[in-house]
C-alpha cells in the first residue's frame, strides 16, 4: 500500500506565509509527478502546482510569483511554500502522487487526504 500525509496547514493572516509538506511511504519503485491541488468551498478542485522528478515545475497563474513548489525524491516528499496569502487562498490542499509500485507496471495516482489552509485577519 500507498500513503500520501499532508502537514502544515492553518491560519494565518493575509500576506503571511506557510509551508505545506507531503510524505509518501509504502511500496514504493518510483515517483513520477507530484503536486498539490486545493478545493475551496462550493468550488471545484484545482491545480496548483505540479513538479517533475526532475525538478520541471508549473503553476496556476493566480498563484504564479507567490508559491514554490519543491521535492526531496530521496526522501518522497514534496513541499509547497506559500507566501503572500490571500483570503482567496482559502481551501482545502490535497498533495498527490504519480507513483509507480514495486512489482507493478503502470503508476497509479495517489491522494492525501487534504490540510486546510485559512487565510482571513
Amino acid at each position: 500500500q500507498v500513503q500520501l500525509v499532508e502537514s502544515g496547514g492553518g491560519l494565518v493572516q493575509p500576506g503571511g506565509s506557510l509551508r505545506l509538506s507531503c510524505a509518501a511511504s509504502g511500496s514504493i519503485f518510483r515517483i513520477n509527478n507530484m503536486g498539490w491541488y486545493r478545493q475551496a468551498p462550493g468550488k471545484e478542485r484545482e491545480l496548483v502546482a505540479v513538479i517533475t522528478s526532475v525538478g520541471i515545475s508549473n503553476y496556476a497563474d493566480s498563484v504564479k510569483g507567490r508559491f514554490t513548489i519543491s521535492r526531496d525524491n530521496a526522501k518522497n516528499t514534496v513541499h509547497l511554500q506559500m507566501n503572500s496569502l490571500k483570503p482567496g487562498d482559502t481551501a482545502v490542499y490535497y498533495c498527490h502522487a504519480d507513483i509507480l509500485r514495486s512489482g507493478t507496471y503502470s503508476q497509479t495516482r495517489y491522494w492525501g487526504k487534504g490540510t486546510l489552509v485559512t487565510v482571513s485577519s
